[in-house]
C-alpha cells in the first residue's frame, strides 16, 4: 500500500496524521455494523451471482446515476427501469461504457472514492476506469462475478459483517428474510419497519394500502383503534425476523399529539381522500408520535429521516418511479416540529429516537442541543448528501461540544450499492480518526481517551442504539 493510501484523509500536520494513523489502526480491523440501508435481501436469499458489472454498481446507485442525469445522460440509457412500461437499454456493456465514459464526472466526489476503492479493493484493479479501460474492466469484474467468492455471501462474509440492516415497507411479506433464516446461513440480515405507504395520505394508493393492512393482520383497519392495532402486529411481525428498528421518511420533521378522537377523525378524513395538504402533515406527524409510544412497548428504536423534497420531478417520477436520484433537501425546522413528542415521550429514557438531516445548517443551532437535553433523542450520521469526508468532519465539528459523542450512534451506510459499504465505513474510521487526532494534538482530549472513542464510533456507539 502506497503513503497516499496509507494516509488517505489524515491530516498533513506530520503529528497529528501520526496520531490519526495510530487511532485508524486500532479500529480499520471491527467488524462493520450496517444498522440501516437499502440492500435487497433476496440477494442473500438466493445467494445467487450478481448479473453483471452494470447491475452491481450503476442501476442500483441513485448516486452513480443522477449525476450522469445531470450532464445529459438519459436514464433509460442507463439500464435504468420505467414504471410505465417504456423501453430502456438492456445491453450491460452498453451501459457500463456510458458509465465510464463519463467516470470523470465524479472527479473529487465521495462516489468517486467509493467506486475505486471497490474497484481496488473487491476486484483487485489498480488502473483507473475511463474510456479506454472500460472493456478490460467489464470482463476482469464480469469474470470475478462468476466465482464463488463473489458470490453475496461470501461478498458479506469477506466485508467483515457483522450485521446488516435492510428497509422494507409494512406491507412487505418478508419472504426473502425467511428464506435467509430457514437456509441456515449464519449471516446476520434483519429488516427494519419502514410503514410510510400506510402512514401518509398523500402516498399513491393510501387507503388500498390500508386495507391491505387490515387483511394481512385481521384487524379492522378501517377504525383507528384497529389501525393502530394493525401497525402493532406488523412490527411485532417484523422483530420476528431480527427488526430492532424503524424508520420514518417524511417530508418534514413535524410531530403532534392530537386527542384520541381527533386523530380518529383525522383518519376518517384520510381514508376517504379528503385530508387537504396542511391536514395529510398533521396526521404523518400525529403518527410519529404514535410510533414512539409504540417502540416504548415493543422496545423498536425509532429514525426520523426528515428534510428531503422527494420525487421533485414529476416527469421522472411518472416514468421512473419513486427513488430515482430527484429526492432533494429542504431547510428543515426541529426545535418546533419535534415539540409535541418530546413533550409526550421524550424524557423517557427507554426509548431511542435517532434524528437524521439533510439540512447541516440545523446541527449546530438544533439537533445537538437538543440531544444534548433529551434522554430519548440522539444525532444520526450525516445521511445522503453529507455522506462524506467533509460531511462526516462538519457534523463532528457542529455537534460535538454541545452534545458530545455518546449522544450519536455512530455511522451508518444507507445504501443500495453493496460493494460500497466497506468503502463508506473506511471513509467514516478514517474522517473520525482524523477528528479525533486534532482534540489530542490541541490538548482537547486525552491520547487514550481517543482509542476508546474511536471504537465506539466505529463499533460500538450503533450496535448499542439499534440494539445489534
Amino acid at each position: 500500500m502506497n503513503l497516499t493510501e496509507t494516509d488517505r484523509l489524515f491530516p498533513v500536520e506530520p503529528l497529528v496524521r501520526d496520531i490519526a494513523r495510530s487511532l485508524y489502526d486500532s479500529v480499520s480491523g471491527l467488524p462493520i455494523i450496517s444498522p440501516h440501508g437499502h440492500c435487497d435481501p433476496s440477494w442473500f436469499a438466493e445467494n445467487k451471482r450478481f448479473p453483471n458489472p452494470a447491475e452491481l454498481f450503476v442501476i442500483p446507485d441513485h448516486y452513480v446515476f443522477r449525476m450522469l442525469t445531470s450532464q445529459g445522460v438519459a436514464m433509460t440509457d442507463l439500464g435504468i427501469p420505467r414504471a410505465d412500461g417504456g423501453a430502456t437499454e438492456t445491453d450491460p456493456r452498453k451501459i457500463w461504457q456510458r458509465f465510464a465514459d463519463n467516470f470523470y464526472l465524479f472527479r473529487g466526489t465521495p462516489s468517486a472514492m467509493w467506486l475505486d476503492h471497490s474497484f481496488e479493493h473487491v476486484f483487485g484493479l489498480n488502473v483507473p476506469l475511463s474510456s479506454e479501460t472500460a472493456p478490460d474492466y467489464y470482463d476482469h469484474i464480469d469474470a470475478k462475478l462468476a466465482e464463488p467468492e463473489f458470490l453475496p455471501r461470501a461478498l458479506f462474509e469477506r466485508f467483515n459483517i457483522e450485521a446488516l440492516a435492510t428497509t422494507e415497507g409494512a406491507l412487505d411479506d418478508l419472504k426473502w428474510h425467511r428464506q435467509i433464516r430457514e437456509s441456515g446461513w449464519q449471516g446476520r440480515v434483519v429488516t427494519t419497519y419502514r410503514p410510510d405507504a400506510v402512514v401518509d395520505p398523500e402516498f399513491e394508493g393510501f387507503a388500498a394500502n390500508v386495507a391491505q393492512l387490515g387483511e394481512m393482520t385481521q384487524e379492522d383497519s378501517q377504525s383507528w383503534q384497529g389501525y393502530l392495532n394493525a401497525h402493532r402486529k406488523r412490527r411485532a411481525y417484523f422483530k420476528s425476523f431480527g427488526a430492532t428498528a424503524s424508520d420514518h421518511g417524511h417530508p418534514s420533521a413535524r410531530t403532534e399529539n392530537l386527542s384520541q378522537s381527533d386523530a380518529a377523525a383525522l383518519f376518517a378524513k384520510a381514508l376517504h381522500g379528503q385530508c387537504s395538504a396542511e391536514e395529510a402533515d398533521c396526521f404523518r406527524g400525529h403518527m410519529l408520535t404514535e410510533m414512539a409510544r409504540m417502540s416504548l412497548e415493543d422496545g423498536l428504536t425509532l429514525q426520523i429521516h426528515p428534510g428531503s423534497r422527494r420525487n421533485h420531478n414529476a416527469n421522472v417520477f411518472a416514468q421512473h418511479g419513486r427513488d430515482m436520484g430527484f429526492d432533494i433537501p429542504g431547510p428543515t425546522n426541529y426545535v418546533d416540529a419535534l415539540k409535541p413528542m418530546l413533550d409526550a415521550v421524550g424524557i423517557e429514557p427507554g426509548l431511542t429516537i435517532i434524528l437524521f438531516t439533510l439540512d447541516e445548517t440545523s446541527y449546530g443551532r438544533e439537533l445537538a442541543p437538543m440531544a444534548g437535553a433529551y434522554p430519548a433523542l440522539k444525532l444520526g450520521p450525516p445521511w445522503w448528501f453529507f455522506d462524506s469526508y467533509e460531511g462526516i468532519k462538519k457534523f463532528r465539528e457542529a455537534t460535538t461540544e454541545t452534545c458530545g459523542f455518546y449522544n450519536t450512534v455512530g455511522f451508518n451506510d444507507d445504501t443500495r450499492a453493496f460493494c460500497s459499504i466497506p468503502a463508506r465505513h473506511d471513509v467514516a474510521r478514517r474522517s473520525d480518526c482524523a477528528y479525533l487526532a486534532q482534540l489530542v494534538a490541541t490538548g482537547r482530549l486525552r491520547e487514550a481517551e481517543a482509542f476508546e472513542v474511536a471504537h465506539d464510533l466505529t463499533y460500538g456507539l450503533a450496535k448499542a442504539a439499534y440494539q445489534l
